[in-house]
């Protein structure tokens, strides 16, 4: 397995991640029952053979399935959770409410079985103006470096669905160490290019540029290019999954692709593209020429 540097933390993680949206979302992504024994039992087969396949970086929240991923992570991982690189979040009602900050992270502990995770996360979308607000000037982030500095967590970051300017302001205070966003082959705007260049104006690049870790949420864009290639009535027997996860491996300003896996088979297939390297190209290359005529 491929492991990469996340970025000031020091941490070596692997560039494969475990996402934990998938396997506590009933009807996530299809019919799924995240419930049902049936369904556990193969998401913690498919948590154990990530293990197995060197998968170091596991990412969870309370939101997915109010508890049930963060469960399903704690009893899947068992004594081997002290050498992953275990990620949670709070969720976006308790930005400005540090007893509900402090209560979520409790329970997450509790679910999860361990007494700190590596990465706690502000849960976000879009960032409002009043979402920041609510964070730097209601006591949210005082409340994560109060629980960083207790040792419940090491890290200290946020997610975003898309770059703006409430995203850039939580970047500025250079106070996170890590940053999670969208970035797919569909959605490139956090990580732009223009031309051969990587603009420094772009979310990923303003990261970099405080030393943060990034991990990119959505790589294999929730199915929508998958429903894109069924309408317009493109080649099905490409391994499109693949390709999407070798994308966004590409660029040299990610270090991890989180990717949902409910299946042992998922796993492997994953984890063979990013062993293998498959799929990788050249970015610059990509997109060379970009907008030189205008």
């Amino acid at each position: 397995m491929e492991h990469r540097q996340l970025g000031r933390t020091g941490a070596r993680v692997s560039a494969l991640g475990f996402g934990g949206a998938p396997a506590g979302l009933t009807g996530y992504l299809g019919t799924w029952d995240a419930r049902a024994d049936a369904s556990q039992r193969e998401v913690e087969r498919a948590i154990r053979r990530a293990l197995e396949r060197g998968v170091t970086y596991f990412d969870t929240a309370p939101g997915y399935g109010r508890g049930i991923s963060e469960e399903l992570f704690g009893r899947a991982l068992g004594a081997d959770r002290q050498r992953v690189f275990l990620a949670t979040k709070t969720p976006r009602a308790a930005f400005g409410d540090p007893g509900a900050i402090r209560a979520a992270l409790e329970n997450s502990l509790r679910l999860l079985r361990t007494d700190h995770v590596d990465l706690l996360q502000l849960h976000g979308g879009w960032w409002s103006g009043d979402d920041v607000e609510a964070v730097l000037a209601r006591g949210g982030l005082e409340t994560y470096e109060r629980l960083r500095d207790e040792g419940k967590a090491r890290f200290l970051g946020f997610t975003a669905e898309g770059p703006n300017g409430g995203a850039e302001r939580l970047v500025a205070t250079g106070r996170f160490d890590t940053l999670m966003i969208c970035f797919n082959l569909v959605y490139q705007s956090p990580g732009a290019y223009r031309n051969r260049d990587l603009p420094p104006q772009t979310l990923l690049s303003l990261a970099r540029a405080q030393g943060m870790g990034t991990l990119t949420m959505r790589t294999m864009t929730s199915g929508v290019f998958q429903r894109w290639i069924e309408q317009v009535g493109a080649p099905r027997d490409f391994d499109w999954p693949g390709a999407l996860l070798g994308f966004v491996l590409s660029h040299p300003q990610v270090d991890v692709a989180l990717v949902g896996m409910r299946s042992a088979e998922e796993v492997d297939r994953n984890a063979d593209v990013v062993e293998r390297s498959l799929f990788r190209v050249d970015m610059a290359a990509v997109h060379d020429g970009y907008g030189a005529a205008g």
